[in-house]
């Protein structure tokens, strides 16, 4: 039995290993905090979602929709779905709990646990079925269309009919029934487990003493060699079907630990919808395109991140470009460029692995990977310059890198001067293009920008930071031909309440500052 809810045809794997990047990734676009608000101080919920996330570029269009159609189900069936995980929750909590005892290793304890535990296997796989029965015509998705058709096909009356015999019968109320062979040396080989035969004899032959066969033999009561040789004999006899008895109640917990990871994910969504929906933030199912083509469409993006730290509702943007390949955002310090880039990174993510996305509506081609090189702080413990960190990490995301994938820039290159760190931006971005990479490059680096901007590079769009006339940031993004100046004078005037000379303020203007 497979469950079938993240993956048309495959089962999720929670131990699939994750890209290389990952903790890149979790730390510069702070996924942490996004995991967290999905998973609500649940461990579990947080690892589904964290792998469910930071491995969704290997996702194809397909995929992303046959997610979205079971999510749109969970949310219009919210109840009945936690319902079921419960239900998986619950089954797998009570198999921990069946003990095995200090006699577990023998084949008696393993078959009279594996009945224990079928026993309550059974009762939950009716409940599923129940389940399946009254309330399968609300459910519209595919995926949950094949997986109550399924337990409809599998789990019928006469399946439950014959697993209860068959655990009636291997209680063994009427002693164990085994062949055996004489082997080398007389002793036993070749033990087989018998069908005891059925006792037909009339009720009144029934009601007289049972005649003791001539092949019995009594054991003393303290004949302590006798009864372990005979508990021996037993084991040897029903060690096979203990065996057999036992894979099945593990091919039964691995249903239902698959439905609990996958349904795990889906409950996170829903935990994570319900939390932007009290804010009044608005979320979208995204629309996903292949990975041919470029394209970037959107309207109120935001940083879900930073939306979770704050109580108040966060600014969105909204941009439009086909074919699109390279953008490069300028603009005021703290204008909110690279908050922008952080929710474009996320989107990105979250569209990937068939979430909601934290915008109005949102539109973007599937990437083969996405790559983050953000601006790092000093690092003192460093054996070698900033600059020789900036190339080495990027060295790291080139040898990772393929067709169709996407790097955000945040403030990179700038440890050296402009005119040099423009030249590395320049051709590592040349580089990049000529390898149908698309690239979205947060920078102060006039030189660099402005040369993109003349040169006029195709599918290149060019975003600034707003700044309204008395300095006042605004946190919208809107096309326009770099600046040289990054306004850093508004924060020093802001910080020190006086204006700056003449000197300082061009330093401030033209200096590295996040934005």
């Amino acid at each position: 039995m497979k469950a079938f809810l993240m993956y048309r045809d495959r089962d999720f794997d929670l131990n699939r290993k994750l890209p290389a990047n990952e903790w890149i990734l979790t730390q510069d676009l702070e996924l942490n905090t996004l995991f967290g608000a999905m998973a609500r101080d649940d461990k579990f919920l947080f690892d589904v979602s964290r792998h469910a996330i930071l491995s969704a570029m290997s996702n194809d269009v397909d995929t992303i929709l046959y997610r979205q159609a079971v999510l749109r189900d969970c949310q219009k069936n919210a109840e009945l779905v936690k319902s079921i995980y419960a239900l998986a929750l619950d089954a797998i909590e009570k198999e921990k709990k069946v003990y095995y005892g200090f006699f577990g290793k023998y084949p008696a304890a393993v078959l009279s646990r594996a009945i224990e535990v079928l026993q309550t296997f059974i009762a939950a796989l009716k409940s599923l079925r129940a389940t399946a029965e009254q309330h399968a015509g609300e459910f519209e998705s595919e995926g949950f269309g094949n997986f109550f058709a399924m337990l409809k096909r599998e789990l019928s009356d006469e399946y439950f009919d014959e697993i209860q015999g068959h655990l009636k019968t291997l209680k063994f109320r009427d002693g164990v029934l085994v062949s055996a062979e004489l082997g080398q040396g007389n002793k036993g080989t070749h033990y087989v487990l018998r069908q005891p035969a059925q006792n037909r004899r009339c009720w009144l032959k029934k009601l007289l003493p049972h005649r003791k066969s001539p092949f019995a033999f009594t054991i003393a009561e303290r004949d302590e060699n006798g009864a372990r040789a005979l508990s021996e004999l037993k084991d040897r006899g029903i060690n096979m079907v203990a065996n057999a008895l036992a894979q099945s109640t593990d091919h039964i917990l691995s249903f239902f630990t698959l439905l609990q990871t996958e349904l795990a994910f889906y409950i996170a969504c829903l935990n994570l919808h319900d939390t932007l929906a009290r804010k009044q933030e608005p979320l979208c199912l995204p629309v996903p395109v292949g990975s041919d083509r470029h394209l970037h469409a959107f309207r109120g993006l935001y940083d879900i991140c930073l939306s979770l730290h704050m109580s108040k509702r966060v600014v969105g943007n909204d941009f439009e470009a086909e074919p699109e390949h390279l953008v490069i955002v300028t603009g005021a310090n703290q204008g909110g460029k690279s908050t922008f880039l952080r929710s474009v990174g996320l989107s990105q993510l979250m569209m990937q692995c068939g979430m909601h996305v934290a915008a109005e509506s949102y539109t973007a081609n599937v990437c083969d990977g996405l790559f983050t090189h953000y601006k790092r702080e000093e690092d003192t413990t460093m054996k070698s310059g900033k600059l020789d960190e900036e190339l080495s990490r990027m060295n790291d995301i080139v040898d990772q890198i393929t067709t169709h994938a996407m790097v955000l820039f945040n403030e990179s290159f700038a440890a050296t001067n402009e005119r040099e760190g423009s030249e590395i931006s320049r051709q590592i971005t040349e580089a990049l293009l000529e390898q149908g990479i698309k690239i979205v490059f947060v920078t102060h680096m006039y030189e660099y920008a402005h040369d993109c901007y003349e040169r006029r590079l195709a599918g290149s769009w060019f975003l600034r930071a707003q700044r309204e006339s008395g300095g006042t940031r605004t946190f919208k993004l809107e096309s326009g031909e770099p600046l040289k100046t990054g306004y850093g004078e508004d924060l020093y005037s802001k910080i020190f309440e006086s204006p700056p000379s003449a000197s300082s303020a061009a330093a401030i203007g033209t200096g590295d500052a996040n934005g």
